[in-house]
């Protein structure tokens, strides 16, 4: 996990910008976190970029041989609507949600997280020694990941683009067609996140990789929990208020079955303090993250949310009256085969034992005499 931090100016209350911090909430914190732990987790606020009203841009470096594209998740035609085990997220009102956000009157002022994750997409594509003549975002938005690839500290990129509305379990590109896919807090909306790695999977070319990032099962934990205390408190029972998303021991897996291989995976965490919890809950708004599970509740009574947001401030609470909303990022790297790769040695083709381990300081010993 990586360190370091990086704090918009936010005091409370008031309208300001939050402020983000890097790390883990406190022990008090998680383990009442994981005592409720079960059901989903709350939306964000963010710019678009996932669910329906998301898009994904292709990219290629100036001089490269091919242009880039960019898509919005659309649903395809026949695509199946309805709730169910398969099918947990609403697609159509994530789209509503994403083109709402869209239409503000400020929907930069939301993109904060989308703008720090998509650097450190960035960061993992520069790592790469080796160039991509054609790259696909899947999930693009406005271009969080490709802004921090140009050379020049713009707004908009330097890179040549395309944009194509499509649907991330359906891509409409060819059987290896991209050097690169990149993916950034899009794929947590996706009903079939299986169906949609075997899609990237295919438009990669043979030694084409896969980076992606997206939302882990401990996002915005307090907010579920203060949520879930103060209905029952209120009223008895609670429902899940906050989307599922994937656990990160399932990601490998997914990932190996969809055909990737030299997979990575890492997790890290960003933390946001707000004025309160009516605050985390417009800043998810503004993002288009709101819950879309087709087994979300309605409608919140005022007395519950008062009571949760109370439950917010007193459980978690920082001592200069924020709350702290926790966001999980999972990253992952995966390849797609190709006969140049490094492959590990045949089973006992090793010419060492690991028991000739345990003579190494002897011969050092008698080297040095």
């Amino acid at each position: 996990m990586r360190t370091g931090s990086w704090r918009p100016s936010r005091a409370a209350p008031g309208p300001q910008r939050p402020r983000m911090r890097r790390g883990r909430a406190p022990e008090a914190m998680a383990a009442a976190a994981r005592a409720l732990r079960g059901s989903g987790r709350p939306a964000l606020r963010a710019g678009c970029g996932c669910g329906w009203g998301g898009r994904r841009r292709l990219w290629a470096p100036p001089g490269g041989s091919a242009g880039a594209a960019a898509a919005a998740a659309s649903p395809p035609a026949g695509s199946s609507s309805g709730s169910g085990a398969l099918s947990p997220f609403d697609r159509w009102l994530k789209r509503k949600q994403k083109n709402w956000a869209a239409v503000q009157a400020e929907p930069a002022k939301c993109d904060y997280l989308r703008e720090e994750v998509g650097g450190r997409i960035a960061d993992r594509v520069f790592d790469i020694t080796r160039t991509f003549p054609l790259a696909l975002d899947l999930g693009s938005g406005r271009g969080y990941i490709a802004r921090h690839l140009t050379k020049k500290k713009t707004v908009q990129s330097e890179i040549p683009t395309v944009s194509v509305v499509a649907d991330e379990e359906c891509l409409p590109f060819k059987e290896d067609t991209f050097d690169l896919v990149v993916s950034s807090l899009s794929l947590h909306w996706v009903n079939d996140l299986p169906r949609a790695f075997r899609e990237i999977h295919q438009v990669l070319k043979p030694d084409g990789v896969f980076i992606g990032a997206m939302f882990g099962g401990d996002t915005l934990y307090e907010l579920r929990c203060s949520l879930q205390l103060a209905e029952l408190e209120r009223e008895g029972g609670f429902s899940p208020h906050v989307s599922p998303f994937t656990a990160v021991s399932d990601l490998g897996h997914l990932l190996s079955r969809a055909g990737f291989n030299t997979l990575t995976v890492d997790t890290d965490e960003i933390q946001v303090n707000y004025p309160g919890l009516f605050e985390v809950m417009e800043d998810l708004q503004g993002m288009g993250e709101s819950n879309c599970a087709w087994n979300r509740k309605p409608l919140l009574h005022r007395e519950t949310m008062l009571a949760a947001a109370a439950i917010y401030q007193e459980m978690y609470g920082n001592s200069d009256g924020s709350v702290p909303a926790t966001f999980q990022i999972y990253y992952m790297i995966g390849w797609k085969f190709h006969e140049s790769q490094a492959r590990p040695a045949q089973r006992g083709s090793a010419t060492v034992s690991f028991g000739d381990l345990a003579k190494i300081d002897g011969l050092l010993s008698r080297g040095k005499k």
